[in-house]
């Protein structure tokens, strides 16, 4: 499929199959992780896989999403091991970060794993329900799982602002 087919077609999927995510499915939505560019490429991106019942039930405490999924990504960095702008100290973490997760999620996509970015969630309460290292800044939470049959995109999922509106 030709690459702008496959972004405009990806939607956030709400509803999700009793269907396993296969490892080796898995392993490569990882792998297109470590492809994404990262600022001088020191990749500080640190995923950690959200697959059994008790981490999905501490991620249900701290998000106020109920989806039923097989697995989760949450994607953070490592504020160490990122580069920093010189002219104003401005971190690349977070970007690195979300562009690592748009690499997954249209990876995904591709191998016919449906997702949704879910960014309704405290990250101090992501941090603690997860005991992640205080170097740890978590940026993005990718839900995935095989779509169920009925699930379809949200009304305004193909409405576009035109490029006249977006140039500047």
């Amino acid at each position: 499929m030709d690459f702008l087919d496959q972004a405009r077609s990806r939607f956030s999927v709400l509803h999700y199959a009793d269907r396993e995510i296969p490892g080796d499915v898995l392993e490569k939505i990882l792998q297109a992780g470590l492809a994404a560019p990262t600022a001088c490429n020191f990749q500080p991106q640190r995923i950690l896989v959200i697959r059994s019942e008790v981490q999905k039930q501490a991620l249900q405490e701290v998000t106020r999403s109920n989806l039923h999924f097989d697995k989760a990504l949450l994607v953070c960095y490592d504020r160490e091991a990122c580069w920093q702008r010189p002219f104003d100290g401005k971190r690349s973490g977070e970007i690195d970060a979300s562009i690592v997760t748009t690499h997954m999620m249209l990876e995904a996509t591709d191998l016919g794993v449906g997702s949704i970015w879910v960014m309704h969630w405290d990250p101090r309460r992501m941090a603690e329900a997860f005991d992640l290292a205080a170097n740890l800044g978590p940026v993005a939470l990718l839900i995935l799982g095989y779509a169920r049959e009925d699930a379809t995109p949200r009304p305004t999922h193909f409405a576009s602002k035109s490029l006249a509106d977006i140039l500047l």
